[in-house]
């Protein structure tokens, strides 16, 4: 009872001293409600971000490895990518892909792909730039993809090169606005291809892919509008682990085959990168512990100058109820519930200043989200971090003028001026 009694005449003298001295109040809150502002705003920017980019990898697969011509990061232990090394590299093939995938014990599937743009045109109607995904029959799988509308190609489609397509959400509402577009079709190049389905919308990623604008077409079909032998398009050949296989040994097997596919000598080096999304996630990982230390250290200095303005609120409510805790003292008053009066008035002021801040910042997620497609959430965490730090700043601002406040003599504070 002792300690609700105190908290609510803490919250009483609080809003008293919020009422009385408006101005001097707000300006010391300010400081506190920056700093929150400053610290949380990162927080959430930077836990959306992270969200967003770590979807973007398990879009990609956990369990993948992308076979390319040319690595993601540099080799280890360097900090300059080497590209003169990597120029006159072989680019991967489909017939690799489907070696890949015959002696792989680890491989769960195997995809071949590479991307080209063309016009696509129905009808009246067209769209340029678009990009022609074309791969090997194993990519519903290995990507997860899912055809909302109509059909995924059959494998005889796929190896026989039938002129079918499954097209993007996006390609749907531009191309066929309110129609149906399964069992039409759209002109590529000169060439008719029947749409069989439509992928399921799923947005561009924080790596700017999407089959949202893609269209879905074969290998084989491909090669007869684009020469792709000894070019580099992107080639890629996409490999997808079995359950629960040990990463080290997937990737040693992988190494393998295509060693011997390229019949390189022990001492040679790999002539293509094998690509694991682990080794992006770790980069990302780097970066946002800097980007947390620049939140602290941002919101530092702003939360620092708001707690020396809120002692000082605390040093002149401890001055302005001097006679106050004289009569409090005199009546049997002990020392630790003057303490703990001043400190909760102290902590109720700085939590005060973080609601405003966490306001401030909720308000600016609302007008992100409305004017761009980012989504940033503050999340119950950052909320709850926010109030923590106010919390704590508050008890040790408050501390010293609570504690010359409980150190005063009875007699001489009841008779002060």
């Amino acid at each position: 009872m002792l300690v609700i009694r105190l908290i609510l005449e803490s919250f009483n003298f609080a809003f008293n001293s919020l009422k009385v001295n408006k101005l001097r109040t707000i300006l010391s809150l300010l400081g506190i409600t920056i700093g929150i502002f400053a610290i949380i705003s990162v927080f959430t920017v930077i836990d959306s971000l992270e969200r967003y980019i770590r979807e973007s990898l398990n879009s990609l697969g956990n369990n993948m490895v992308y076979i390319q011509k040319w690595p993601w990061m540099p080799p280890e232990g360097e900090s300059e990518y080497p590209w003169w090394r990597y120029l006159n590299r072989p680019v991967p093939e489909a017939e690799e892909a489907e070696t890949l995938l015959d002696q792989g014990k680890t491989f769960d599937n195997v995809a071949f792909l590479f991307g080209f743009s063309r016009t696509a045109q129905a009808g009246n109607d067209q769209m340029d730039n678009v990009t022609l995904l074309a791969t090997t029959y194993g990519l519903l799988d290995v990507w997860n993809l899912k055809v909302e509308k109509g059909r995924y190609f059959t494998e005889s489609e796929m190896r026989n090169g039938v002129p079918v397509a499954v097209i993007g959400a996006e390609i749907a509402d531009k191309l066929f606005s309110g129609i149906d577009p399964v069992n039409r079709t759209i002109k590529i190049q000169g060439i008719k291809f029947q749409i069989i389905g439509v992928y399921e919308k799923k947005g561009q990623d924080a790596f700017g892919t999407s089959m949202d604008r893609n269209i879905h077409i074969s290998v084989t079909k491909s090669y007869a509008m684009v020469d792709v032998r000894n070019n580099d398009r992107g080639q890629t050949i996409c490999i997808k682990a079995k359950p629960n296989i040990d990463s080290d040994k997937f990737v040693a097997e992988i190494e393998s085959i295509m060693r011997n596919l390229r019949r390189l000598k022990p001492m040679e080096e790999n002539d293509f990168a094998l690509n694991e999304v682990s080794l992006i996630s770790n980069q990302f990982d780097q970066f946002f512990v800097v980007f947390n230390m620049a939140g602290w250290i941002i919101g530092g200095f702003s939360i620092l100058v708001g707690g020396f303005g809120i002692a000082n609120i605390m040093f002149v409510s401890v001055k302005e109820r001097t006679k106050i805790i004289g009569i409090q003292k005199s009546l049997g008053a002990k020392r630790y519930f003057i303490l703990l009066q001043f400190i909760f008035e102290a902590i109720v002021l700085s939590v005060i200043g973080g609601i405003i801040g966490l306001i401030l910042v909720f308000t600016g997620t609302i007008i992100v989200r409305y004017v761009s497609e980012f989504t940033i959430v503050l999340t119950a965490g950052n909320i709850v971090t926010g109030l923590l730090i106010s919390s704590v700043i508050g008890f040790i601002a408050g501390f010293m003028p609570a504690r010359s406040a409980a150190r005063l003599d009875p007699v001489v504070a009841m008779n002060s001026v």
